[in-house]
């Protein structure tokens, strides 16, 4: 696509920027929201934290190419019916919108978002965000839909919950405050 992400620099997230966007990806755990509610100013140099951010970027891009292939799909269903029914002009109306090539794109963009998750499973987490960073990836990737109540999509969120309650309190002994929306505005779109 030429709308590719790319290229774009992601901003600084900060470890409540966290905090706010897994509990906005678990809009039903209402746990999670009624845990969060310090307020900090804490960075994290956690590698996994650092890739999370890269695989968050990489599943928006292929949430997008999806979304841009299946739109071309119904474009091309409305336009000519079925490929075996009429191979030649599903091919022509193909070459015409792009269809084809949209298919690629979103197969590239799903072995990004592939790689960047091998790469997250394999970087040892150095904190508690590391963590939760790296479980919301799962959840995200693996769960069948976020209001799954199928064994063991509750019992994940359930910890992702408390991990980030204990962040958060370990967080709120500091004096630093940290701001809440930045990862919000910026992965507001994963």
């Amino acid at each position: 696509m030429a709308d590719s992400d790319n290229s774009r620099t992601l901003p600084t997230v900060t470890q409540a920027d966290l905090h706010s966007f897994v509990v906005a990806s678990f809009p039903t755990h209402p746990e999670v929201a009624a845990r969060l509610t310090a307020p900090l100013d804490t960075r994290n140099d956690d590698l996994a934290f650092t890739i999370w951010r890269q695989w968050c970027a990489a599943r928006h891009r292929l949430i997008e190419s999806c979304l841009w292939q299946q739109g071309l799909e119904e474009r091309l269903f409305a336009m000519v019916g079925t490929p075996s029914g009429a191979p030649e002009a599903w091919k022509a109306a193909d070459q015409q919108i792009g269809y084809s090539e949209a298919v690629q794109e979103e197969e590239r963009a799903a072995a990004m978002e592939d790689d960047v998750a091998e790469m997250l499973w394999d970087t040892p987490a150095e904190s508690i965000v590391g963590a939760i960073a790296k479980l919301h990836a799962m959840l995200t990737k693996w769960q069948p839909a976020a209001l799954s109540d199928e064994y063991p999509w509750p019992q994940l969120r359930s910890v992702i919950a408390d991990l980030l309650k204990i962040d958060a309190e370990i967080s709120s002994r500091g004096t630093a405050r940290r701001q809440v929306t930045a990862m919000l505005r910026a992965l507001h779109n994963v």
